[in-house]
């Protein structure tokens, strides 16, 4: 590990010097990848600079408990307690920088979210998902775009898919895909009783145009009047657009723009971006499910999350986090579980390199 960072610390100082070259300004592209990858080594190499001089503090301290002061033997003994306790923290902290990182962790995301298991409730459900993580990236600073809505008959969505731009979008939020599950008392029900529903979310990264390549005569693109809830149509021009990639059979369709030109691009980033999604599954199915597995049937009884109202009870099931905190986290306070998930992901992949 420490052979690691002493290598990370030598490009550091490389990088420096080349930043501080009177010729750096000349080229704003080289300037620019020069500063990020500066930027990026920051915190490996202050945090490896700490863990150097808190080694050097505990050898300097170790000596001074043979000084012939019996005050300085005590301050030294109180130090190197101090160091002690320190220095296996920023260990753990430094394996966990050292740690491959996922280069979609940059990305901005696209999110798809669909009623699954429980008629018009699911459908409201998945409203009030859109809502929450709407929500959240207006916590963070993030953009919001709706790219494709399919909306149901009572205001909820049987399907609704968004494009969240940001820092870091797609890092925060991938362990979000899977099955929700919701209990509560409809507005609907008149006896009072809780029913179960459930809805699906998937997460992927935006797919840049050197991510996937998407030959046009792989493509069908058919073209016809878009329709709302119920059937009525919304407007009298054929601009909705359905496209399908035929070698892997995936079907996009987008409406909710008047403009066919506008629908047809967001079909294509949404195809592109489900593309590399499953191509990423393919390549590396141990880490990352492909699309049908990462979101589920919709079933009640596949879960990775319950969302239990009565109780104000939020439960994720792959870490055993239960939250009393419900009507925060469906106002868009999701850091404590996206962190906890995170948390956990880390300990599991610091396992696997210990193996």
């Amino acid at each position: 590990m420490f052979a690691k960072l002493e290598g990370l610390e030598k490009k550091y100082l490389e990088l420096e010097q080349s930043l501080a070259a009177p010729d750096v300004f000349e080229d704003q592209e080289r300037y620019r990848k020069l500063t990020k990858a500066h930027a990026d080594l920051q915190s490996v190499v202050e945090l490896y600079r700490r863990h150097t001089r808190l080694g050097k503090e505990l050898e300097e301290n170790r000596l001074l408990l043979h000084d012939d002061d019996p005050e300085m033997r005590e301050l030294a003994q109180d130090e190197i307690r101090r160091i002690e306790e320190e220095l296996p923290a920023v260990e753990h902290e430094l394996k966990v920088m050292l740690l491959p990182t996922d280069p979609m962790d940059e990305k901005n995301t696209l999110l798809e979210i669909r009623a699954g298991t429980g008629g018009e409730e699911a459908a409201l459900f998945a409203a009030d998902l859109f809502r929450m993580y709407t929500r959240y990236a207006e916590l963070k600073g993030w953009k919001t775009e709706i790219m494709s809505s399919s909306p149901s008959e009572t205001g909820g969505f049987k399907e609704i898919i968004c494009l969240i731009s940001g820092v870091k979008v797609y890092s925060r939020l991938k362990f979000e895909a899977g099955t929700h599950r919701v209990q509560r008392v409809p507005v609907t029900e008149a006896q009072g009783r809780i029913h179960t529903s459930a809805a699906t979310v998937a997460v992927m990264p935006e797919a840049d145009e050197v991510d996937v390549e998407i030959r046009p005569e792989d493509l069908r693109i058919d073209i016809f009047r878009a329709s709302g809830a119920g059937g009525q149509h919304v407007n009298k021009t054929e601009s909705a657009v359905r496209i399908t990639h035929l070698p892997t059979n995936t079907v996009v369709t987008c409406q909710d723009e008047r403009s066919q030109h506008k629908n047809k691009a967001r079909a294509m980033k949404v195809l592109a971006s489900r593309i590399l999604a499953a191509e990423r599954a393919r390549q590396n199915s141990e880490q990352s499910a492909d699309r049908k597995a990462q979101v589920g049937s919709g079933d009640r009884s596949e879960r990775i999350r319950t969302y239990n109202f009565p109780q104000g009870r939020c439960t994720d099931h792959r870490i055993n986090l239960t939250l009393y905190s419900l009507d925060r986290i469906m106002e868009g306070e999701l850091d404590p579980l996206v962190e906890a998930l995170g948390t956990a992901a880390q300990a599991e992949a610091l396992k696997a390199e210990a193996q």
